[in-house]
């Protein structure tokens, strides 16, 4: 999120750019005495800034541990700013570019008699894609959906980028829409570049279930510290509880958050109680007791056991 001051200069910037008075038109061409601008030097802002300060500590904490490629951001960060940030760190860069972006392939004509040979070619059309660059095809529930995959340029990017371009389309109204996905992995295949950013829909179930089941949204800390460490916890357990129904889902699919809260609560009640009785109890009843307990506050209903006789 960005700072009140970072909001308050964007707003300025905004203000100064419809209080400017117009320009009178200049003559076409280039200005007199302009110079090339080296697109590879580039001014982070701060809120990329903030993000490569968190990225690199990240990396640092896991160097020699774990080996990450691959940074997802979504498409707010489909742009060269974030994929030089994301260079800047050794990585690579997947995300989505505008539905609309004006892509184009590399220039193949013949070189200019003056001047330099053009760096873009013809931009692409999403609906007159070449077949040459056609991956799959899939048709399912009336839609068709076509993938294509190519290295394209963009003017705003100085280096090719490894292009995704998902085309689907309704076949009875001939309704249509496409995504475009990229990367700065120019070998990466297309279906990992599409799981990959996939992957970044799991981040946004992670927080849910941090703030639904495991307290995100409603402890009330103040200090630094203490915020750190309810953060932490609630999103250690909801790591912790995708494991352990893992176990529980290889006999009932429907095994929820709400089932496994329940059935360690009913098996933390049992435990307390025959804990307190001044006899040991018969390992069947417990073994009864512990299911029938356990059973309490589930939302899926638990399987009978098989009984032994």
């Amino acid at each position: 999120m960005r700072t009140k001051e970072e909001k308050a200069e964007s707003l300025a910037k905004k203000q100064a750019k419809k209080a400017k008075p117009a320009q009178p038109k200049r003559k076409p061409g280039r200005p007199k005495g302009s110079r090339n601008k080296n697109k590879a030097d580039v001014t982070l802002n701060p809120e990329l800034q903030r993000i490569q300060k968190m990225l690199r500590s990240f990396l640092n904490t896991i160097q020699g541990t774990i080996h990450l490629t691959y940074l997802v951001l979504d498409g707010h960060f489909g742009n060269h700013p974030a994929f030089h940030m994301v260079r800047q760190c050794q990585l690579h860069l997947i995300s989505k570019l505008r539905y609309d972006a004006a892509l184009h392939f590399a220039y193949s004509g013949p070189s200019p008699k003056r001047g330099p040979t053009p760096r873009l070619g013809e931009q692409v059309d999403v609906r007159k894609i070449p077949d040459q660059y056609l991956k799959k095809t899939q048709i399912e529930d009336g839609f068709e959906t076509r993938t294509y995959q190519m290295q394209l340029l963009h003017k705003d990017f100085p280096d090719p980028l490894n292009v995704v371009i998902l085309l689907r389309t309704n076949r009875v109204t001939k309704a249509w829409a496409n995504v475009i996905l990229f990367s700065s992995d120019l070998e990466l295949s297309y279906g990992k570049l599409i799981d990959f950013y996939s992957l970044r829909f799991q981040i946004e179930f992670n927080f849910r279930d941090a703030k639904q089941f495991w307290g995100l949204e409603d402890f009330m800390n103040i200090t630094q510290t203490a915020v750190t460490n309810a953060a932490n916890l609630a999103l250690f357990m909801t790591d912790v509880s995708q494991v352990l129904m893992c176990q529980y889902r290889q006999d009932d699919p429907n095994f929820s958050v709400l089932d496994l809260k329940a059935y360690y609560r009913g098996y933390r009640y049992v435990t307390e109680t025959i804990q307190m009785l001044p006899q040991k109890l018969d390992d069947n009843l417990v073994s009864q007791l512990f299911h029938k307990v356990a059973a309490l506050g589930r939302i899926h209903p638990i399987k009978e056991p098989v009984s032994s006789g």
